[in-house]
């Protein structure tokens, strides 16, 4: 299924997450330090299941809208203004939108990811309604 195409379909849509962990390719994984799989790009909602091998990592990033991070299996640091934020199963994190965060995992770990991106500036109201926006 292509990560381009996972557009709500009526109005509700239940992810079982533990299922949806295992669509993460672990070869990915092994092979790059982390791979990912969308769950649901609609309008401004990007969900994304994100695995980091032992010793894998995050690059510094930022977006545009407000991120939450859902560890649910290993535990992750998540750097951010010069402080780190160490994370266990079960535990969330939201970071403002702008803020450039990182993560790194010494023991591996999978979490799920949730942006809400900001419409580009000058977006006719129109193209909003049309993309779910």
């Amino acid at each position: 299924m292509s990560s381009l195409n996972r557009t709500v379909e009526g109005d509700v849509l239940v992810h079982h997450l533990p299922q949806a962990a295992g669509l993460i390719d672990r070869a990915l994984v092994d092979q790059h330090g982390r791979s990912a799989r969308t769950l649901v790009k609609e309008g401004l909602l990007r969900l994304t299941i994100i695995a980091l091998s032992a010793g894998g990592d995050m690059p510094t990033h930022s977006t545009s809208g407000p991120v939450s991070v859902h560890m649910l299996q290993g535990d992750g640091v998540f750097s951010a203004d010069g402080q780190d934020y160490p994370l266990g199963v079960g535990d969330v994190l939201v970071f403002a939108a702008g803020v450039a965060h990182a993560a790194r995992s010494d023991q591996g770990c999978t979490f799920l990811l949730t942006v809400v991106h900001e419409p580009s500036p000058g977006t006719p109201p129109e193209v909003l309604r049309e993309e779910g926006r």
